[in-house]
């Protein structure tokens, strides 16, 4: 009898895409500040909380991002969880260059970085760990602070859209 060689099948980027699209996700807006004091930011829906116990959080940047490497470097960050209202704001943040952080953005210095006006919450964390992974790092944080700002529905990712419809 003979045994047959596993076949090495690997999911191009399209199929990723493609099925796990189907996977809703909420959206929300990583910040940081710059060692020169130049406040930095992105949009991000590879984020989840890790354990309670201590208190950890996760985001997954591209290896392409320019924000990543200067949030980094300070050790610090904020993630801000957007609102239905807000899909503006992440096309803000989604976007390379330009001043995200305009004088027509409401938003506020903390000791770990910008904090966006009314979002829906704001997680407050010291880079705990960062883990390469294909073209992206997984960035465990350490939550330090939690501020939940207004009660309203997620701006939610889904099947390429935002939204949940079908």
């Amino acid at each position: 009898m003979t045994v047959d060689a596993p076949v090495d099948k690997t999911a191009s980027p399209q199929e990723m895409r493609r099925v796990l699209g189907s996977f809703a996700t909420g959206v929300t807006v990583v910040s940081g500040t710059a060692s020169n004091g130049i406040p930095v930011g992105f949009a991000c829906q590879s984020f989840a909380s890790v354990s309670l116990d201590p208190p950890l959080v996760l985001f997954c940047p591209a290896h392409t991002s320019k924000s990543w490497p200067l949030i980094r470097e300070s050790g610090k960050f904020c993630v801000n969880v957007l609102a239905e209202d807000q899909e503006e704001l992440c096309a803000r943040f989604a976007t390379s260059g330009g001043d995200k952080f305009g004088a027509d953005l409401a938003w506020h210095q903390t000791d770990w970085g910008p904090s966006l006006d009314r979002v829906l919450s704001t997680v407050l964390c010291d880079v705990d760990a960062v883990h390469v992974a294909g073209d992206h790092d997984i960035v465990i944080g350490r939550v330090r602070e939690l501020v939940l700002h207004r009660e309203a529905a997620p701006l939610v990712f889904y099947r390429g859209t935002f939204g949940l419809e079908l």
